[in-house]
């Protein structure tokens, strides 16, 4: 089953499973946000928009998500904030270099296939500077952790993987420095990460460009074109999110 199938099927019972148990600490990693200058923050995994109702309101957001039906439970819990919809892969996003001043990364790293991709990615999209702020589950470099390990080949095609070592995928992406790294929960399984963009960063492949690796959003949405390379879906309520291509300010352009 791939991701998409199952967290459509997911969608409906998500916030039972998973809301209560993993309020509390993520308002803690939500309190890591920056509270004073306005900045624009990527949501990438916004799911059911769980995170929306704690977050800051000062700051302008584009919340992105592979699936559909989870956009649409998350669609009312962000109507209080400046915020743009996109369904999209984290694995390939479908912005341009450096757009972003932080990047929030909330329980998706485990999730994607490639949590590499999906953290280069990120690093990708954000300005040298800026943050990325983690909360997810991770083992630990040379962890046993058998039992985990041994329901990770079931358990990765339905909901989550559960046999991600963090430092393996941070060791293949440059120019990120770790600033803190806390546990979080279940003795240390869940993890609060902070890391920094260091600098500019390059992603080559066959053809020496590194705008090849943008994702392209659903194809049920417009495309990118050379004003906007990410569409968007306009905050509103509404169970059918229609198509448009927004901005949060003419300085920071998708």
């Amino acid at each position: 089953m791939s991701l998409r199938a199952s967290y459509t099927l997911i969608a409906p019972l998500y916030d039972a499973l998973v809301g209560p148990a993993l309020d509390r600490v993520r308002r803690r990693s939500l309190a890591r946000l920056p509270g004073a200058e306005r900045a624009h923050i990527l949501i990438n995994g916004a799911g059911t928009g769980l995170d929306l109702p704690l977050l800051p309101a000062a700051h302008c957001y584009t919340a992105l998500d592979l699936t559909r039906a989870m956009l649409r439970k998350a669609l009312p819990r962000g109507q209080h904030l400046d915020i743009r919809w996109v369904q999209g892969d984290s694995q390939r996003l479908p912005f341009a270099d450096g757009v972003f001043d932080h990047v929030l990364l909330h329980l998706i790293l485990a999730i994607v296939p490639d949590t590499r991709a999906a953290l280069a990615e990120s690093a990708r999209v954000v300005r040298p500077g800026g943050r990325l702020f983690v909360l997810d589950k991770f083992l630990r470099p040379g962890e046993a952790a058998w039992l985990r390990r041994l329901v990770n080949p079931l358990i990765r095609r339905i909901a989550t993987r559960t046999d991600v070592v963090f430092e393996e995928a941070l060791a293949g992406v440059s120019d990120l420095r770790v600033i803190s790294d806390e546990p979080a929960l279940a003795g240390g399984w869940f993890r609060m990460v902070t890391l920094e963009k260091t600098g500019a960063q390059d992603f080559p492949d066959s053809s020496g460009s590194s705008s090849s690796r943008r994702g392209q959003v659903n194809q049920t949405m417009p495309p990118s074109n050379e004003s906007a390379t990410a569409t968007s879906i306009r905050n509103q309520s509404s169970p059918d999110i229609p198509s448009a291509l927004q901005v949060c300010d003419a300085n920071a352009r998708l």
